[in-house]
């Protein structure tokens, strides 16, 4: 039996990992030799296994891989799930990518006004934009919708009461739930009404000296049907300006366009401003399409208030959030936001595509996959994800994919080790791809991966 003491040194495997050297550096290579050696050494302790030589070399160079590999991937969404939030939540449009390019490849103008050659502010990157599509007095960006909430609530709030239904004391994404974001901003919670029934005397019974904001909180992620009141947004507007009050309405998924013929009953941005809501809270990287940002707009008054708020410093974003938030707003403004955001692109595409599409993918898997593999179409659901529309059901086509030799445990976990890798649906002993999320130019890689994952 081979002893620890057996094993070649370090400068033996050091000489024939040159090309490891060549391409990364020699320190960084014997750090990868040394972690392999040692392992090893302490697997012939246990269990007195022995590795050959060339098996060494190999650990080594996938020790090396495995060092070097991002831990942040690609992968292929064929889940069916639109806006996936474990997935990164909405991918952004090739616009977006190539302005993220540009911006990334050098300096830019984030904080410089090229007309007056001084120093500039970063918030008229995507003001002016969001003024015009949403019909705004002003707006500002931080970096996410939670972080909006936060940030309003701090300075219009701060020390007094926010007036909430209990219909809207939800929870979001991550555990966060709304009453302990407005006990971080130091604002004191004042529930009125019911889970399930509020009206506009509820609010306006709670009215008091200390009262700082009326806050109006959309529940994306879950629904109350049935015996069931909330009175409207403009009633609400009404009661504010009455007693001078700021009205805050949280939106979450910020959907600028018109859903309803998808059945997606989302309400829009521009119908809570032209309401009257002196501020409004919501995500860009949800309906909107775009990157990770909480986006703020609004009266002037207050929206110039949260600007100079000190924790703006803490909670702005960076040019590459800018960059990429600007394309996707001019995609919207110039009225092609249908064709080139993938999330809209995405829930518009029509089950004769889809049908069509996946009649096509698995005429090609049947030429490369063994034939021991059962593919078959099947009628099934897609779903928009995100803590948006819950309820909402899209009707798509899934690909199912049935293996006699292998589980399909197995199956799912070998398409999450290929490269890129591939995310799919389990339903019972079948795997279930949906197109609908699959970009057609990821047609051949899922291909690919399919192959190896069947491969005996």
């Amino acid at each position: 039996m081979e002893s620890p003491r057996q094993i070649r040194s370090v400068n033996y495997y050091l000489s024939k990992l040159k090309d490891l050297v060549e391409i990364s550096s020699r320190d960084f290579t014997v750090q990868c030799i040394r972690q392999v050696l040692a392992d090893l050494r302490r697997e012939i302790l246990e269990s007195g296994s022995v590795l050959s030589e060339d098996a060494i070399v190999a650990r080594i160079y996938q020790c090396w891989q495995d060092a070097v590999q991002s831990s942040l991937r690609r992968v292929i969404n064929a889940t069916g799930v639109i806006i996936h939030t474990n997935l990164g939540r909405s991918p952004l449009s090739e616009k977006a990518i190539q302005t993220l390019l540009t911006i990334a490849r050098g300096y830019s103008n984030l904080e410089y006004d090229l007309q007056q050659g001084c120093r500039g502010k970063r918030e008229v990157h995507s003001e002016r934009l969001l003024q015009d599509i949403l019909g705004c007095e002003a707006a500002t960006v931080v970096n996410n919708c939670a972080a909006a909430l936060v940030i309003a609530l701090d300075e219009l709030a701060k020390g007094g009461e926010v007036i909430i239904s209990r219909g809207e004391l939800i929870e979001i994404g991550g555990g966060f739930r709304i009453p302990e974001i407005l006990s971080r901003s130091g604002a004191k919670l004042r529930e009125v009404g019911t889970t399930n029934k509020t009206r506009v005397s509820d609010y306006e019974r709670a009215i008091n000296e200390n009262t700082k904001l009326i806050l109006r909180v959309h529940p994306s992620n879950y629904r109350i049907t049935g015996f069931t009141e909330r009175p409207t947004l403009e009633s609400l507007v009404r009661l504010a300006e009455k007693n001078s009050l700021p009205l805050l309405e949280d939106l979450g998924s910020g959907c600028l366009v018109d859903l309803r013929k998808f059945s997606i009953d989302e309400p829009f941005v521009q119908a809570s401003v032209s309401a009257g809501a002196s501020l409004v809270t919501f995500s860009a990287d949800k309906l909107l399409g775009g990157p990770q940002a909480g986006i703020i707009v609004g009266r002037r008054h207050y929206v110039d208030r949260i600007k100079s708020n000190p924790l703006m410093r803490a909670l702005r974003v960076d040019k590459l959030t800018y960059a990429a938030l600007e394309a996707t707003l001019i995609s919207y403004k110039m009225g092609r936001a249908w064709t080139e955001v993938p999330v809209l692109r995405m829930i518009s595409t029509d089950l004769a595509s889809l049908k069509h599409r996946s009649r096509r993918f698995i005429r090609r898997a049947r030429r490369f996959l063994p034939a021991e593999i059962e593919l078959d179409l099947l009628d099934g659901i897609s779903y928009l994800g995100g803590g948006s529309a819950p309820q909402l059901e899209l009707r798509t086509v899934l690909i199912a994919l049935r293996s006699k030799g292998s589980s399909v445990a197995q199956l799912s976990s070998k398409l999450r080790s290929f490269d890129p890798p591939v995310i799919a649906r389990v339903d019972g002993d079948r795997l279930l791809l949906d197109l609908r999320t699959v970009d057609k130019g990821e047609e051949d890689a899922l291909l690919c991966s399919l192959q190896y994952a069947c491969k005996k």
